[in-house]
């Protein structure tokens, strides 16, 4: 039964804020507990939800003690610990998700959303958690995601190596038909840094990624997601320079 509850309510709904880390790691081992500026990777999203105006419970879903303990010396809840079969590679986070919905669904806790929040996106705070709550709330959406702009990486600038290595365009006919950069079609990518979803529709369809699903656009500085050491080293450098990146959108 969880301990620190707290009931904030936005339009009548009860947050869930679920915090995925499992003790494996390949690209950058022990990752969830690495230290990051001040703290551990694992307790930045947790100090993020626990700092929401609307999030009413924090759960760390991990199959690892050390990390359950470091998440509940920063506040979380860790009730369970993840079977191991929900914490092997191939196993689909959906399957670790439901999981953690339906143990505490059986303590006879229920909520209305669930919000996601993973380690590897530690710059992700409360203003993002609670803009993209409101956001939700008031659409006809059943989920939204995090989702950054492509600029550098833009499609228009792709291109092929065919069998001989010689490059070829991926979008256009033919070399010299670039766009410049600012008639360029926005696009964007996943960038990991949340996810929300109506508990009852996650529930039965598995995934955050529908037609109801809404966009949260994060900026550049913020969509990092860490899955190696370089990433780490990235997201290391700002948060050393967060004052010279404060005022920018």
């Amino acid at each position: 039964i969880l301990k620190g509850w707290v009931f904030r309510v936005i339009k009548n709904k009860r947050v869930l804020a679920l915090i995925p880390a499992r003790g494996g790691s390949k690209g950058l081992p022990r990752k969830n507990i690495r230290m990051l500026g001040d703290k551990p990777l694992i307790a930045w999203p947790i100090k993020s939800a626990l700092a929401s105006k609307y999030v009413d419970q924090v759960v760390v879903t991990t199959d690892d003690e050390e990390i359950a303990g470091i998440a509940k010396e920063y506040g979380a809840e860790v009730p369970f610990l993840r079977p191991s079969e929900l914490a092997a590679d191939t196993a689909p986070s959906s399957a670790a998700i439901t999981h953690a919905i339906r143990y505490l669904e059986l303590d006879g806790i229920k909520f209305d959303l669930i919000i996601l929040l993973e380690p590897t996106s530690p710059l992700t705070d409360e203003f993002d958690i609670d803009k993209a709550l409101e956001k939700i709330v008031i659409s006809d959406a059943k989920s939204l995601v995090g989702i950054g702009m492509i600029e550098d990486m833009h499609p228009e600038f792709c291109v092929l190596l065919n069998n001989k290595e010689f490059l070829e365009p991926y979008l256009r006919p033919k070399f010299g038909q670039v766009k410049r950069r600012q008639d360029l079609e926005g696009l964007y990518f996943f960038d990991g840094s949340l996810y929300i979803s109506d508990i009852d529709y996650y529930k039965e369809h598995q995934t955050f990624y529908h037609d109801l699903t809404l966009g949260y656009v994060f900026p550049k500085r913020k969509n990092l997601e860490i899955d190696d050491l370089i990433d780490f080293l990235f997201v290391e450098s700002l948060v050393k320079n967060s004052e010279l990146l404060e005022g920018l959108k």
